[in-house]
């Protein structure tokens, strides 16, 4: 490293990634920064620099203060293999620039601290970690001793988990391609052995989280569901409020925005086609990263569905993980999930897709409806996706064509809206799977021709299909 080198490297002044130190009696100040490098995104600290002026000064290095800065280097830990960079300065004989350089934090190792305190980088600035984020670091650097999903659940034992759901998700996967067949003859054990949702025979809390029957204290599992009137939380038009397991709190929030969402019309060629006002795989998507990269550790909060007449919101407590922001999330990313246990089950039963496609998938799918794509937003300690809702009526000023036929359905489904009724078909098929279309049809006072057409619309929605043969089969749900 040479004189130019430090000038290019000073040039910017200081920043996120440059600490600058007229000489090392500052060296304390000066590790307390390359300490707040380690724990962030990197960078130089760099002694023999007047801040303000940016004027290479220099000093003079003795073997004392060789010393001295090995003696701060070692109050680094975990322990660091520092190299100083000694740079003459020009026409000044014995005077140098001290360089330090540090590599940035690996994600998921533990954090760094000096002289027993942690310190990371904001902006330009030194400051002392939170102790939320250094303990955070320290579960994820040792998930296995830390991490909420891998502690074992409290009083929970195998025959409090919901066998069926069990059998579903491997059922999803063995479909989906991502389980091999012979899992469906597995004991339910050597399922969630082979999920890694036990500890020595014993369930685990992603366990409870997936599958189990009833969630007792588990406080944290539960979906907040809201109709606001209006586009403040003045008054309610509906609230709701779940526990359950994921499956269960997922299929209660894919139903409520069936409830309360409007259906639009479009025309394909000579046919017409009905869809959500906001794409179903998009809100799909969002339900389940919320669902499942929430932070579980925290037993207050719970994720929330908010809808308001011209927006969908839904939060789920926690943070953007550090490599990421608000605006970031929509740039193409590799996955870190928070709850890694819990994001695989997902994964295998088909309710996830590729880790880190979820944002891509949510915006490729409002593009192809010809919806606003969301917008991701960190409220203090929660994350919002928030969606714009496109009404009905914006969508028939766009074909005028479209009217006469919202006309005639409306005639055709008497006083209930295609949603409630969809809702309505939802709920009955998971209460009673062998119902026949003849029942459905006399049940909701509709046609069977509607009734077949809902469930073709269903079919294409939420790979809703009919196992076994005609008399003696089921319906089957899979979202």
């Amino acid at each position: 490293m040479t004189i130019k080198d430090i000038q290019d490297l000073i040039f910017g002044d200081e920043d996120r990634v440059l600490e600058l130190k007229k000489s090392t009696g500052e060296l304390k100040d000066g590790m307390k920064s390359a300490c707040a490098f380690l724990n962030t995104d990197g960078g130089w600290v760099i002694f023999g620099i007047t801040p303000t002026s940016l004027k290479i000064v220099g000093q003079q290095v003795t073997d004392n203060t060789r010393k001295e800065i090995g003696q701060e280097i070692a109050k680094l830990y975990p322990a660091i293999d520092l190299k100083p960079i000694y740079v003459p300065v020009p026409d000044k004989d014995d005077f140098y620039v001290i360089a330090i350089h540090l590599n940035a934090w690996p994600r998921g190792t533990a954090p760094y601290t000096y002289d027993n305190r942690p310190y990371y980088r904001l902006e330009s600035i030194t400051k002392v970690m939170p102790r939320e984020m250094f303990e955070a670091r320290i579960r994820e650097s040792q998930p296995h001793l830390y991490a909420w999903e891998r502690q074992q659940a409290d009083g929970i034992n195998i025959e409090d988990l919901d066998e069926s759901l069990i059998a579903g998700a491997v059922r999803g996967g063995v479909k989906g391609g991502r389980l091999s067949s012979s899992a469906l003859s597995e004991t339910t054990e050597n399922i969630l052995s082979k999920f890694q949702l036990l500890n020595e025979g014993k369930p685990n809390n992603a366990a409870v989280a997936l599958f189990a029957k009833e969630t007792g204290w588990y406080t944290q599992l539960e979906l907040r569901m809201a109709r606001f009137k209006g586009n403040g939380k003045n008054e309610f038009g509906d609230n709701q409020s779940l526990k359950g397991n994921i499956f269960k709190l997922f299929d209660a929030g894919m139903a409520f925005f069936f409830k309360h969402l409007n259906l639009s019309g479009k025309i394909t060629g000579t046919r017409r086609q009905e869809e959500l006002e906001i794409p179903y795989v998009a809100l799909r998507e969002a339900l389940t990263n919320a669902l499942c990269h929430r932070t579980y550790d925290d037993l207050g909060p719970s994720v929330g569905i908010a809808i308001y007449d011209d927006r969908v919101e839904i939060t789920n407590p926690g943070r953007f993980p550090a490599h990421l922001t608000a605006e970031t999330i929509k740039q193409p990313h590799d996955s870190h999930p928070r709850n890694p246990l819990i994001a695989n089950v997902l994964y295998l039963s088909t309710y996830l897709e590729k880790w880190g496609s979820g944002v891509a998938r949510i915006i490729e799918a409002c593009k192809e409806h010809d919806v606003p794509e969301p917008t991701y937003e960190d409220r203090g300690g929660f994350i919002h996706i928030v969606f714009k809702r496109k009404s009905v009526i914006e969508s028939n000023d766009t074909k005028n064509d479209t009217k006469n036929d919202t006309k005639n359905d409306t005639k055709k489904l008497g006083k209930k809206s295609n949603s409630d009724r969809l809702k309505e078909i939802i709920d009955i098929l998971r209460s009673n799977n062998t119902i026949t279309t003849e029942e459905l049809s006399t049940m909701l006072s509709v046609s069977k021709s509607t009734i077949l057409r809902d469930i073709k619309f269903l079919k294409a929605q939420i790979a809703l299909t009919w196992v076994g043969p005609k008399v003696g089969g089921h319906w089957e749900i899979k979202e």
